[in-house]
């Protein structure tokens, strides 16, 4: 007789306490929206636009404004250019004159040798001739030098002193010439181009008839006169004029 095996059941395995059954976390709730302002709570942000004739008043008034800067601008623009064009000119005029103002020296010292010996002792002397003869050339030579680079010599003798031309060593009776005369000279002065570059040391007479005067008075501007021909246009553009004399 076959025996029936009771077949116990086994138990099932416990779940070990260190692994814990796997459960959806919770998800956060999500976020409510915020709530909007309602217009009413909102003031309105849009500034109101200006009228149309204030902002055409602040245009023209910004482009006047740019247009005096521009014009002031151009002037002086316009100045440094004819100072610079005159500094240029000037430069190139008068760099000689202290180089000149020295050969000077060597042309008085010139004319001093050749008044230091008489026509006498010139004619007696025939080797003393041919020096001077040799000098005068030299001293030809060296004025014709002088002339081409603008240097040139004073008129002083006859004529009425002249304080920017002439310096005065003393005064000399003399009541042939006019009161005021140069009657004598004792160093010739040099002009370069329009500047002194040395006066010339004279003497003036004194004791004589009084010079004429031929100077006269300035031309005064009539009373009639409108001020804006006299003191230019009131009406120009400020910074339009330019400095024509610098």
């Amino acid at each position: 007789m076959a025996k029936r095996a009771d077949k116990k059941e086994e138990p099932a395995p416990e779940a070990s306490q260190d692994e814990a059954p796997q459960t959806d976390a919770p998800k956060d709730p999500p976020e409510a929206p915020e709530s909007e302002t309602s217009e009413a709570e909102t003031p309105d942000a849009t500034p109101t636009e200006a009228p149309p004739e204030e902002r055409l008043a602040a245009i023209e008034a910004e482009a006047a404004d740019l247009k005096d800067k521009l014009l002031r601008a151009l002037a002086e623009a316009e100045n440094v250019r004819r100072r610079a064009e005159r500094d240029r000119v000037d430069a190139s005029k008068y760099a000689a004159a202290n180089f000149a103002r020295e050969m000077l020296k060597a042309a008085d010292n010139m004319r001093r040798a050749l008044e230091s010996v008489s026509d006498e002792a010139r004619r007696e002397n025939e080797a003393l001739e041919n020096l001077f003869v040799g000098l005068e050339i030299t001293e030809r030579e060296m004025l014709n030098a002088f002339e081409r680079t603008g240097v040139r010599p004073i008129e002083a003798l006859g004529q009425r002193f002249d304080h920017n031309l002439h310096e005065a060593m003393f005064e000399l009776e003399d009541p042939d010439h006019p009161a005021g005369t140069v009657v004598q000279v004792l160093e010739t002065g040099y002009m370069l181009h329009d500047r002194l570059l040395r006066p010339s040391k004279v003497g003036v007479g004194k004791g004589g008839p009084k010079a004429e005067t031929t100077d006269t008075q300035p031309a005064q501007p009539s009373p009639k006169t409108d001020t804006a021909k006299a003191y230019g246009k009131k009406d120009d553009p400020a910074g339009a004029k330019i400095d024509k004399k610098l």
